[in-house]
């Protein structure tokens, strides 16, 4: 029984580190769609929910982030480098941060999110989280990385659209926004969201690292 034990340090824990990050996949690409959802919503009341639900997928995925850490700490064998599986947990992370800190600055600033600029990164920011998702998800696949490398592109292309949508949000802003302070927050709040979109290609760079060390 003991030798049963001792052994079972050493077999893979393949499953663990995959259901851990599908979760991670799961709770990022909801997140997207439900910060579109926010910033297309007319309804203040309406708007304070969307963003609770957001707070509380933030909160349950760092729950999972430190879950993955955790099992780094209790396994001795992964399914790829325990280097990688902390980049791309911790990546993964900062995608949930900031599409939480996009809803977060918009609410405590009380910017009004029907302008052009929020609405486009929010479209692209939710492009991006599914794509992000659907690399994840087919993380077990590495030995066929086709698909995967399809969802990388287009998380690389819509990061490079975001950077052109905030360049032009900005130069609008400051071309025909008088009032100081409301200037400040909304170029907050773009910046945050063009942050969410490099968040996504710093996953993106993460597995395609991983990729090349194991496909």
């Amino acid at each position: 029984m003991a030798i049963n034990n001792i052994l079972s340090i050493f077999l893979p824990k393949d499953k663990i580190f995959y259901n851990l990050f599908e979760q991670t996949a799961e709770n990022v690409t909801l997140m997207g769609k439900l910060l579109k959802d926010f910033v297309y919503e007319a309804d203040p009341a309406k708007r304070l929910q969307l963003s609770k639900d957001i707070e509380d997928l933030e909160h349950k995925n760092d729950e999972v982030t430190h879950n993955i850490f955790t099992e780094l700490g209790k396994n001795f064998i992964t399914p790829f480098d325990r280097e990688d599986i902390h980049y791309l947990a911790s990546a993964m992370d900062d995608v949930a941060d900031y599409i939480y800190a996009a809803c977060k600055k918009i609410q405590f600033h009380g910017v009004d999110p029907n302008d052009q600029g929020i609405q486009n990164l929010a479209d692209i920011i939710m492009q991006g989280s599914i794509e992000v998702g659907k690399a994840v998800m087919q993380l077990r696949e590495l030995k066929r990385p086709e698909k995967i490398m399809e969802c990388l592109v287009k998380i690389n292309s819509l990061e490079n659209h975001a950077d052109n949508v905030f360049d032009m949000s900005i130069k609008n802003l400051f071309d025909n926004e008088n009032d100081f302070k409301n200037l400040i927050r909304r170029r907050e709040v773009y910046t945050v969201m063009e942050v969410a979109t490099d968040k996504c290609e710093d996953v993106a760079n993460v597995i395609e690292t991983i990729i090349v060390k194991y496909a």
